[in-house]
């Protein structure tokens, strides 16, 4: 089908960090603060590994830096203060000065990979700090309760931006949000029509059996799943994607198979109870799940679960060795993106389900490239439809927030700093026991 999308009403200018109100002016000339950033960052850069960087300073002057490799990427300040940016806000202030329209680069995923080349020294050193560090800081960080209202604060300062944004880069046949697969499909709803399968595929449920989606995104998997004769609860706290999902089953006719709900999933287990479902579904949900609410999550997918019952999880990863750093470490996306978020590892995954379910994982398959496609058709989409999404009163700054999320994400993807996995787990009992 075709989503048919419409400006949003929700008070979304209130949502969060994903909606900039302002850039900074450009400032020309260098302050104490920018010659000293440049001073630190210009050694680093003449050590750079696997590609060049030229950079074309406001003044004009030109730098090079590397040896060209598959990496050959330009960048032109607009203003000195982006070393400054660099220097003291790292990703964030990279990031953010791009916002701002203080850089541009003919490569911007390019010069993502690049960074990602050269981050591995520095990453080995915070990796062993935060290894001694974290468990000691977490006994205090884990005194932070549990809020069902800062998570949908969290929620809605991402996908409440307005469906009307979200229609300019998804496909429109299932408005899917997630990495899409592409082995032996060439198009973007092809390949997230495959991830959809794959998934229902892990499940094995039959035609009757009850299906539980935490994580509704726009509808796109609870109308394939209804498609296989499947009943399917699918529960989000995003105002606005129930909005659309809701209207996509009752233009489908698919309200008698499909139950949109505007719930956290804690509050769908109080209403539907223990054991209800056949199986379990959840697609890029866990990222938005704070670690230090892990336990309620797994406890409570394992608790919808009837003996025997299957979890099919999709979910973006980090590298183990730099999950401690990761959880609690500030960067682009949680700043300017995602607040809120927390990126698992698998092994994260792995012992969560140990500790907090009876629930035994039996399959991980990692899909790190088709992620990067992904990316770049999404922003190859957006990039085409600039003058729509003006329109629509997304603004320049707007733009280019997402142009680098986007790219940012890519480049990660492409050079293996982070991946996506599909995993399997299986409670006991049922026939299989």
């Amino acid at each position: 089908m075709t989503a048919t999308v419409s400006r949003p009403t929700t008070a979304t200018d209130t949502a969060g960090a994903i909606r900039p109100t302002g850039t900074r002016p450009v400032r020309r000339v260098a302050t104490p603060a920018d010659r000293a950033a440049r001073a630190v960052l210009r050694p680093l850069l003449r050590r750079l590994k696997g590609g060049r960087l030229t950079v074309i300073e406001s003044d004009g002057s030109v730098h090079a830096y590397g040896e060209p490799t598959d990496l050959d990427v330009t960048i032109r300040l607009r203003t000195p203060a982006v070393w400054r940016e660099v220097t003291t806000r790292a990703s964030s202030g990279l990031g953010g000065s791009y916002i701002d329209g203080w850089w541009d680069t003919d490569d911007l995923t390019g010069l993502v990979r690049l960074a990602i080349r050269n981050l591995e020294p520095l990453d080995r050193i915070r990796t062993r700090w935060d290894a001694v560090t974290g468990p000691i800081a977490d006994r205090a960080r884990k005194l932070r309760p549990e809020s069902l209202e800062r998570d949908r604060r969290d929620i809605e300062a991402h996908y409440d931006l307005g469906n009307d944004f979200f229609e300019l880069f998804l496909d429109p046949e299932t408005m899917a949000y997630s990495c899409g697969l592409w082995d032996g499909v060439d198009d973007l709803a092809s390949a997230q029509q495959a991830k959809f399968d794959r998934l229902l595929d892990l499940l094995d449920l039959s035609p009757g059996d009850r299906l539980v989606e935490i994580g509704t995104g726009w509808g796109g998997l609870a109308e394939r799943a209804a498609g296989r004769g499947l009943r399917v609860t699918t529960c989000t706290i995003s105002r606005e994607q129930h909005a659309l999902a809701a209207k996509r089953m009752a233009d489908l006719g698919l309200s008698h198979l499909v139950d949109v709900s505007l719930l956290d999933y804690r509050e769908l287990l109080a209403r539907e109870g223990d054991g209800t479902f056949d199986g379990l579904v959840s697609v890029e949900m866990i990222e938005a799940v704070d670690w230090r609410d892990h336990h309620a999550y797994f406890s409570t997918c394992s608790r919808l679960l009837r003996p025997g019952g299957k979890m099919a999880l999709q979910a973006i990863t980090v590298p183990d060795d730099r999950y401690e750093r990761a959880k609690t470490s500030s960067d682009f996306v949680k700043r300017y993106v995602f607040p809120g978020s927390c990126l698992p590892s698998v092994e994260v995954i792995e012992r969560s389900f140990a500790r907090h379910t009876d629930m035994r994982v039996t399959q991980v398959d990692h899909f790190t490239q088709d992620y990067a496609r992904t990316l770049a058709i999404w922003n190859e989409r957006l990039a085409a439809r600039s003058d729509d999404a003006a329109a629509r009163g997304y603004d320049d700054a707007l733009q280019r927030l997402w142009e680098f999320y986007l790219c940012y994400c890519e480049g990660a993807y492409a050079e293996d700093y982070v991946s996506v996995v599909q995993t399997l787990a299986v409670k006991p009992g049922g026939d299989g026991s």
